[in-house]
């Protein structure tokens, strides 16, 4: 597991409003694809230098796969990332401060303390 990786898809998706429209309509297909073009680029940094050994691992695939932001809060991704690349996503699918309200809801089973998220 790499909290790291997580969060520099998340980080990564939420920077590109073409990429934010493109996980929200295609989640599997996007995480496919930024997982074997965009994970092991080094962020910052002209176009040839790359890492070659991150990978997400199972259960983080298929919580990014299916949108399931809770899992990716138990797994240690940062909050605000996920928050805020979802506010981009599904905010307008409610009123006026609803998927805020949802995301609570949705990640209200959680108690102190909560998952680490240091990387």
């Amino acid at each position: 597991m790499s909290k790291y990786l997580l969060n520099k898809f998340l980080f990564t998706v939420d920077r590109d409003p073409e990429l934010v429209e493109r996980y929200r309509e295609e989640p599997r297909a996007t995480v496919e694809w930024w997982e074997g073009e965009y994970a092991n680029r080094i962020l910052n940094c002209h176009d040839g230098e790359s890492s070659t050994w991150l990978r997400f691992d199972d259960v983080e695939r298929e919580a990014l796969a299916a949108h399931d932001y809770p899992r990716l809060f138990e797994l240690g991704a940062h909050p605000f990332l996920t928050l805020t690349l979802f506010i981009a996503m599904f905010e307008r699918d409610h009123p006026p401060l609803g998927f805020q309200t949802e995301y609570a809801r949705r990640l209200s089973h959680m108690r102190l303390p909560y998952p680490d998220i240091a990387t």
